[in-house]
């Protein structure tokens, strides 16, 4: 072959060598050539594809998330059936002494009027001094060099001097009257003294507390009564127009932590409803806010109720699911797992599933001291 020859060969050679790598080259980045730049921005992944353990694990657990919509959808349909069907009494805590509500079956609700004025004039004035003391409290170390709490006072003696002024113009008796004027004076002299002196000390602080908590355990007294009087009241017309329905009657009560003992509506329940109704029909249900709603408390019954029949199907048991499903096994992995590091176990004594407990703290021997504030008083 000649040279010639041979260099138009190799030319060739080369020629077609750069256009395969040329075609290959275009042939795998027309992918992303095709993409516009403002998709592969967020819209494209470039990266590895997902391991095939990940994939699988999603697609198992999209059954735990699917049934979330299925379960909200169903909770609706039970709610519709239950008020079509069922009696039910709702007693919530409010500012006003608490929300009555009767649910006749397949009527519209029926809201009990709130206590006695009383009740909020007497509970307004003992939160006014406590109120006094949780104004003072952050400064009592700091009173006479930091003064953010003496603008505050002053707008807040503005509004126990009115109302110290008004107290004559209310409907009440002349004792209460009496009562809540003795327990507002000796606030608004705690706070002239205060402001008088640009200063308090701890000392001033507690003498105040001391000298008013007298009034403030009759303050008590008056509201509870004008309370529990009123919705005793209301209960006894309810039981009398639902008849021999209010046997299969529904009651349910919410309750913060600190009302969780001495619950004043759940307790008034109780005493209308009858122990053995306790944890069956009549529910007490904690909630995070003082306040609850009324759609919110009847959709927590319905997760409850559907629960029970979602219990007495799989497991024979209508009270079943009134106790964590995992509890169980919860509770032996616990004791297993505190055995093996030599702990000692706390847990909670077994109950019947159908226990008519109270819903708090009932045994005595757990603890030491007071158990109410006469005690201490």
């Amino acid at each position: 072959m000649s040279t010639e020859k041979s260099a138009r060969k190799s030319a060739w050679l080369k020629r077609a060598l750069a256009a395969a790598s040329l075609f290959m080259f275009s042939a795998n980045a027309a992918p992303a050539q095709d993409v516009p730049d403002f998709m592969k921005i967020v819209e494209v992944n470039e990266g590895p594809p997902a391991a095939k353990s990940k994939i699988a694990f999603d697609n198992i657990y999209a059954l735990n998330e699917g049934m979330f919509p299925i379960y909200e959808h169903s909770l609706a349909i039970y709610k519709e059936h239950f008020r079509a069907r069922q009696n039910l009494i709702m007693a919530l805590f409010s500012a006003k002494g608490g929300r009555f509500i009767l649910y006749r079956k397949g009527q519209p609700p029926l809201e009990a009027p709130p206590p006695p004025e009383i009740y909020r004039l007497a509970k307004s004035i003992g939160h006014c001094a406590m109120g006094t003391y949780t104004l003072v409290a952050p400064y009592v170390t700091s009173s006479s060099t930091d003064l953010s709490w003496k603008g505050e006072m002053q707008a807040y003696r503005t509004r126990v001097a009115t109302a110290i002024a008004s107290l004559n113009d209310v409907d009440i008796k002349p004792e209460d009257r009496a009562l809540l004027l003795d327990t507002a004076k000796q606030i608004l002299a705690f706070m002239d003294k205060c402001l008088a002196n640009n200063s308090f000390t701890f000392t001033d602080v507690e003498t105040y507390a001391h000298n008013i908590k007298p009034d403030l355990v009759k303050l008590i007294a008056v509201s509870s009564a004008a309370q529990v009087g009123h919705w005793y009241d209301v209960l006894t017309e309810w039981k009398a127009l639902l008849g021999k329905d209010w046997d299969t009657t529904y009651g349910l009560s919410n309750s913060i932590y600190v009302a969780r003992q001495n619950n004043i509506l759940y307790s008034t329940l109780v005493q209308f409803m009858g122990k053995e109704a306790m944890n069956d029909r009549l529910l007490l249900l904690e909630t995070t806010d003082f306040t609850a709603s009324s759609e919110d408390m009847l959709t927590a019954l319905m997760r409850i109720l559907s629960d029970r029949a979602l219990g007495m199907v799989f497991y024979k048991n209508y009270r079943l699911m009134d106790y964590e499903l995992l509890g169980g096994g919860g509770r032996a992995a616990i004791m297993a797992e505190s055995a093996k590091r030599g702990m000692k176990v706390e847990l909670p004594p077994l109950v019947p599933y159908n226990s008519t407990a109270w819903p708090w703290k009932t045994d005595p021997s757990t603890g030491s001291g007071p158990t109410q504030l006469d005690d201490i008083h």
